[in-house]
């Protein structure tokens, strides 16, 4: 790296002076010192090599922990754009509750381009509506040194920077490795007869629901009046029983809406969306355990086969790797949060670390009351040592996995660990399947397993417990389903309160 005169820099006074003292932005712009730069970067299999320490050793990481060496080198391998979140303290993470965000945002604008000498229009990528957060343009480490100086920095993070693509260039030689995780697929499956049970008018009720019971608490509740938000890739344009017949069989007065947040380009700064339709599958089968219909066309039924669906098109695949994933499921969050006829959001993707801009959709979500389940973790080859993923680990988030039918052992690829809140069966004991979905295509099914479906299974149950007791709140229904699970008023070490009992859920 070019060694660089820093000498010119001085300290930026503070704005809204006339402000006061309560009132005013705390903060200064130091200049970087020589002495912190270290001139080369390090490669990305030696980044990789070091969150894999952390997460090994204590569980999580945060790039906070990164060394401004290692933060600027992830920059520069992430196409050199840096995700800021910003506040006068941890939580503030949202604008309309900040009313120094503009002034914060222009004073940290004025860092960066005080030291990377370039105009606002060549730094400033994009600025969120509703959250403390934006992307800018950084090439230098004096810039990230300077900006981890300011105390109205709540995170600096990589906004692009690709882990799991590192990861797998180091197993090209495995085939199944270098496939894995993604989630996707568009197959089709004969679903075994011991798998399901037809019921009226013609739909397949799959084995798992009966291990909760959900058949009999449809005698109670079946959804009606509550809108499940699903984040995840998109919907099937080709699946009209999640389209035009969502209508269908018993299914009656409800409705389904697809958007799309996600940005399928490799430059960051790309703001275009490739629509609401699912192009992996996952989305769809996602979709289809919470509220797929109770048809009379032969085909499986979710749980919540009466509530609303909002489907949201966020991420390419299920590893939110990279700019455009982690700012579709951010926008997503920031979408449902303010959509007001929302009451659960269920999202069955994930990163085996933090992402701040996604944190801070979820916050936000969650500050709106929104009920959050996410997937605790499906194992890929490299992230077999992981606990539970994020962001099913954060508090604002109903952690939940899957285990296998005849006792409390998780799936063969699902992860446990004490940030679990609850279980699904979704994996059968004697011949390995997991749970029947509609598929991707009309008239076919599927089946789908790991803690993605045990989520969409357990949003569906809530939504089956909102809707009968429509005026309560998320704290109550949360608390109803507690109490139905298993392990109440205890929680286990590794599967939380366990399996719902969703008849007594709904009693």
């Amino acid at each position: 790296m070019k060694k660089t005169n820093l000498s010119w820099l001085v300290a930026v006074t503070l704005l809204m002076a006339a402000c006061s003292k309560d009132d005013t932005v705390n903060d200064a712009v130091f200049p970087a010192t020589e002495e912190a730069l270290v001139k080369d970067s390090i490669t990305p299999q030696q980044i990789n090599a070091q969150i894999d320490q952390s997460l090994q050793e204590t569980g999580e990481f945060d790039w906070k922990q990164a060394s401004n060496n290692m933060l600027w080198s992830a920059v520069h391998h992430g196409r050199e754009v840096v995700s800021i979140g910003f506040g006068t303290h941890a939580n503030d993470f949202d604008r309309s509750k900040s009313p120094q965000n503009a002034q914060i945002q222009d004073q940290l604008l004025q860092i960066v381009m005080a030291h990377e000498g370039k105009p606002l229009n060549q730094t400033l990528l994009a600025a969120d509506s509703y959250l403390n957060t934006m992307d800018v343009a950084v090439t230098r480490q004096e810039t990230i040194i300077a900006l981890r100086r300011s105390n109205l920095v709540r995170y600096l993070e990589p906004a692009d920077y690709r882990y799991f693509e590192v990861a797998h260039s180091l197993e090209r030689s495995d085939e199944s490795s270098s496939s894995g995780g993604s989630g996707c697929g568009y197959d089709a499956a004969t679903l075994a007869a011991a798998d399901y049970t037809t019921v009226t008018p013609n739909a397949k009720a799959a084995w798992t629901l009966y291990q909760h019971n959900v058949p009999s608490a449809w005698a109670y509740s079946t959804g009606q009046g509550i809108t499940i938000g699903i984040v995840d890739t998109g919907t099937s344009p080709n699946q009209t029983l999640l389209g035009s017949s969502f209508n269908d069989g018993l299914s009656t007065g409800r409705t389904i809406q697809k958007f799309g947040t996600y940005v399928d380009s490799i430059w960051p700064w790309s703001t275009g969306t490739d629509g609401p339709n699912d192009q992996c599958g996952h989305g769809t089968s996602m979709a289809s355990a919470a509220a797929a219909p109770r048809n009379d066309n032969g085909l499986p039924v979710g749980v919540a086969y009466n509530a609303n669906l909002i489907t949201y098109r966020a991420a390419a695949n299920v590893v939110l790797d990279g700019a455009h994933e982690q700012n579709g499921v951010k926008n997503a969050f920031t979408a449902l949060g303010n959509n007001a006829a929302v009451k659960i959001i269920s999202m069955s993707m994930g990163h085996v670390f933090s992402v701040g801009k996604i944190s801070d959709g979820v916050k936000y979500a969650h500050s709106k009351g929104k009920l959050i389940f996410c997937a605790g973790g499906t194992s890929t080859s490299f992230t077999t040592f992981v606990g539970v993923i994020f962001p099913a680990s954060m508090a604002e988030a109903v952690a939940v996995t899957g285990i296998k039918e005849g006792g409390y052992v998780k799936c063969d690829d699902c992860h446990s660990g004490s940030k679990i809140d609850f279980t699904v069966v979704m994996q059968r004991a004697a011949t390995g399947n997991t749970v029947p979905v509609v598929s991707y295509h009309n008239n076919q099914s599927d089946y789908v397993g790991g803690s993605s479906v045990a989520t969409a299974t357990t949003a569906g149950i809530a939504a089956l417990v909102w809707a009968k007791n429509p005026t309560w709140n998320r704290d109550q229904v949360l608390a109803k389903m507690r109490q139905s699970a298993h392990f109440y008023p205890n929680k286990n070490a590794q599967f939380g309160y366990g399996n719902i009992n969703a008849l007594l859920a709904v009693q």
